[in-house]
C-alpha cells in the first residue's frame, strides 16, 4: 500500500486516524504498533516477521543494556549483537545476490544464487531501530522499558518505508506524552496535501519523460536536446516524489501528535555541492555523519583520515542505496566532489556571484543523477557521450518532447525554489485568517485533483521504496 492510492486515501488513513482519535491517550501507542504492522503487511505479509525480529533484537539489546549499566563488557556484547545480526540481516537480503553474481563473474564460478526479494524499506527500519541501540550505548538516549511503545516507534506507518529516518531520541518525549489538537492536525493535513501534490502532480506526471527517453537511452545514444530533457525531467521527479513522500510523512505524523525531522530543505537551490548535502535526504545524512563519519574519527587526524573517512562514508551511502555498482560510482563521485570542496574549490566558489554558484552545483548534482538512474558503468558511459551530442543534438521527437512537457518543466523549476515558502510564511504572518482559509481550499483541491489522476492511473509506488 502507498500513500498516494485510493484504498490509502480514502479507507486506511480515515479509519486508523479514527480509531487513532477514539482511543484513549494510554492506548494509542496500541493503534500505532498494530496499524504499523497491518500497513507493512499488506504489501510484505511474509516480512512483517522480519521486523517483528529486528524489533524485538533491538528492544532486547536495550533492556539488556539498562539491567547491566555497570557492566561495560555486557553492554558492549548487546550492541555488537544487535549491530552485527541487523547488519547481517540487510546483508543477507538486499547485498547477497549482488555480491554472489559479482563472485561469479570475476572466477568463473556458478555459486547458486538465491536472488531474495528485498523487504520493503528494510533500509530504512533497520536503521532506525540500530540507532535507538546505538544511542543508548553512548548515552544520548533513555530505554524504551515498554516494548508496544518501542514496537509503536519502529513500525509507526507514515515513516515505516521511505522515511524520514527518525531517531528515537527525536520523538522520545512524544513516545510517552503528546498532545492532539485541532491546529496540530490542520496543520499536518496541509502539509500531507502538499506532499500528495508533490507525488500525484507533479512527479508522476514529469517522470514518463525520463521513462520515454531512459528505454531509449538504453537501446543506443540519444540526441543531446533528449538526453538533457530526460535527465532533467528525472531530476524534477525524484525530488518531487521523494520529497513528497517525506511531506506526507510529516504530515500524518503531525496528526498524531509527532514532530518528524525535515528531510529536505529546497536542495535545487544549493550554491555548492556540500550545500546540497544538507538539504538533501537531511536524516540519511545525518544518520551517516552521527554512525559513520564521526566514530571513523571525522576530520580529526588530518587531511589524509579525513579524505579516507569522507570517501568511506560515501562509499557506503552509495551502496546503502543499493546492491549495484552504480550506486557505489554514485556515492563515490558525490564523496570526491565534497573533498574537492573542502580542499580546494570552497575558496573560490565563495568568490562568484550567487548565480554561478547555483548553476555549478544543479548542474554537478544532475550529473550525479545519471551515475543513480543508469544501471551500469556501460551505460553511464554511453548517455554521458549522449549529453555531449555523440547521437546528434536534437530530432524531431527531440522538439516534441520538449513542447509536450515545456509548461511542467517550467512548473517543476517554480516549485522547486524557496520563494513559495517564503511567500507564505510571509503571508501567514500579516493575514493568518486568510492563509488559514487559503490552506483548507488548497487541502479540498490537491486532494480532489489527486483523486482525479489516481482514478484512472495504474500502480504508481514512491521510487525510494525500492531503497
Amino acid at each position: 500500500m502507498v500513500f498516494s492510492s485510493i484504498p490509502f486515501l480514502y479507507a486506511y488513513l480515515p479509519a486508523v486516524l479514527l480509531l487513532y482519535y477514539l482511543f484513549p491517550k494510554n492506548r494509542k501507542n496500541i493503534v500505532l504498533m498494530a496499524s504499523g504492522f497491518l500497513f507493512y503487511a499488506w504489501g510484505e505479509p511474509v516480512y512483517v516477521f522480519l521486523m517483528l525480529f529486528s524489533t524485538l533484537l533491538d528492544y532486547t539489546a536495550g533492556r539488556v543494556m539498562e539491567r547491566y549499566k555497570d557492566n561495560p563488557k555486557i553492554r558492549k556484547a548487546a550492541l555488537l549483537t544487535s549491530v552485527i545480526i541487523n547488519l547481517s540481516l540487510l546483508a543477507v537480503f538486499k547485498y547477497s545476490s549482488f555480491l554472489i553474481e559479482n563472485i561469479n563473474a570475476l572466477l568463473g564460478l556458478n555459486l547458486f544464487n538465491p536472488e531474495l526479494p528485498l523487504p520493503i524499506g528494510i533500509s530504512f527500519y533497520t536503521f532506525q531501530s540500530m540507532s535507538y541501540v546505538i544511542d543508548l550505548y553512548r548515552g544520548d538516549t533513555t530505554m524504551q522499558r515498554n516494548y508496544i511503545n518501542y514496537a509503536a516507534y519502529v513500525s509507526m506507518f507514515p515513516q515505516l518505508v521511505a522515511g524520514p529516518i527518525v531517531r528515537y531520541d527525536d520523538v522520545a518525549a512524544e513516545m510517552e506524552h503528546r498532545t492532539i489538537t485541532l491546529e496540530k492536525i490542520g496543520e499536518g493535513a496541509f502539509l500531507f496535501a502538499v506532499g500528495l501534490a508533490k507525488k500525484v502532480l507533479i512527479a508522476n506526471n514529469i517522470g514518463p519523460l525520463w521513462t520515454t527517453v531512459k528505454e531509449a537511452a538504453l537501446a543506443g545514444t540519444v540526441p543531446a536536446a533528449s538526453a538533457w530533457l530526460g535527465i532533467l525531467a528525472f531530476t524534477f521527479q525524484i525530488y518531487f516524489d521523494f520529497s513528497g513522500y517525506s511531506d506526507m510523512a510529516r504530515g500524518m505524523g503531525r496528526m498524531l501528535g509527532f514532530t518528524f525531522p525535515e528531510n529536505f530543505n529546497h536542495p535545487y537551490t544549493a550554491k555548492s555541492v556540500t550545500d546540497f548535502w544538507r538539504r538533501w535526504h537531511m536524516t540519511l545524512s545525518s544518520w551517516f555523519k552521527s554512525y559513520v563519519y564521526i566514530p571513523l574519527g571525522g576530520n580529526r587526524g588530518g587531511t589524509v583520515k579525513t579524505i579516507r573517512n569522507l570517501l568511506i562514508t560515501w562509499m557506503l551511502t552509495g551502496l546503502w542505496h543499493g546492491a549495484s555498482w552504480n550506486f557505489l560510482l554514485w556515492g563515490l563521485y558525490f564523496g570526491l566532489l565534497l573533498i574537492l570542496e573542502k580542499f580546494v574549490l570552497r575558496k573560490y566558489l565563495d568568490r562568484l556571484p550567487a548565480f554561478f554558484q547555483h548553476a555549478y552545483a544543479f548542474l554537478l548534482v544532475v550529473f550525479g543523477w545519471v551515475f543513480f538512474e543508469m544501471e551500469t558503468p556501460a551505460l553511464i558511459g554511453r548517455f554521458f557521450q549522449s549529453l555531449a551530442g555523440a547521437g546528434g543534438f536534437g530530432t524531431a521527437n527531440s522538439l516534441y518532447l520538449f513542447t509536450t512537457f515545456a509548461l511542467l518543466l517550467i512548473l517543476c523549476i517554480l516549485a522547486s525554489g524557496s520563494w513559495i515558502t517564503a511567500l507564505l510564511r510571509r503571508a501567514d504572518e500579516r493575514f493568518p485568517r486568510f492563509c488559514g482559509v487559503l490552506k483548507v481550499v488548497w487541502i479540498a483541491l490537491s486532494i480532489i485533483l489527486s483523486t482525479a489522476f489516481l482514478v484512472n492511473s495504474t500502480y504508481n509506488p514512491f521510487l525510494y521504496l525500492r531503497f
